[in-house]
């Protein structure tokens, strides 16, 4: 089963590496934060669950650092104000708590970065329409199943396949590729 799993692993990760589209998706991903910092403009991030964790985790290198001892830049994930996502959830409905603090703290030019394995989840449509009636610019990364994000994202990244943890692991990959990129961008000449 080991060797399976990590078998299985590998045939995503190939899949992504000999799909062009995918290659110009997560360049165009990076383009759209790099433009977004460099306008002075601030990174949302949210998900459910292990994608919520991922989120959090990509905001860190964001804000943090990744590679580069430079200055913060600004990116945050909507779960992490506890106290709004759970108050708000149950004065209201979950599926409506990213789409609130988007609006309140989401600005135009502001991007949000919305992963979700399903690419079904309520809530994160929800926060995707939200955002771009904010003129914010948006990139989604799901699994296969992304056709309810496709119409609201500057950027969709589907990975190629329909097992959750497979996805979840092809995500953490693009999204510390774009991490990377947008930390060398902005600060790799310092």
């Amino acid at each position: 089963m080991i060797k399976d799993r990590i078998q299985q692993a590998i045939s995503v990760k190939e899949q992504m590496l000999n799909d062009q589209h995918v290659i110009e998706s997560i360049e165009k991903a990076a383009e759209i934060l790099i433009q977004c910092y460099t306008e002075g403009k601030k990174a949302l991030f949210c998900g459910n669950g292990g994608s919520a964790a991922d989120a959090q985790h990509l905001a860190a290198e964001l804000s943090g650092k990744f590679y580069l001892d430079r200055p913060p830049i600004h990116a945050e994930a909507c779960h992490v104000n506890s106290s709004f996502i759970t108050a708000y959830s149950n004065d209201y409905h979950f599926e409506h708590a990213y789409e609130r603090y988007i609006s309140s703290t989401g600005k135009p030019g502001d991007v949000l970065v919305a992963i979700s394995t399903s690419g079904n989840s309520v809530n994160i449509v929800n926060a995707v329409r939200k955002a771009k009636e904010l003129n914010m610019k948006v990139i989604t990364l799901t699994g296969n199943n992304g056709e309810l994000l496709k119409n609201h994202s500057d950027v969709l990244i589907k990975i190629p396949s329909s097992d959750t943890p497979r996805i979840q692991e092809a995500q953490i990959l693009v999204g510390h590729i774009i991490c990377e990129m947008v930390e060398m961008k902005l600060f790799g000449n310092n």
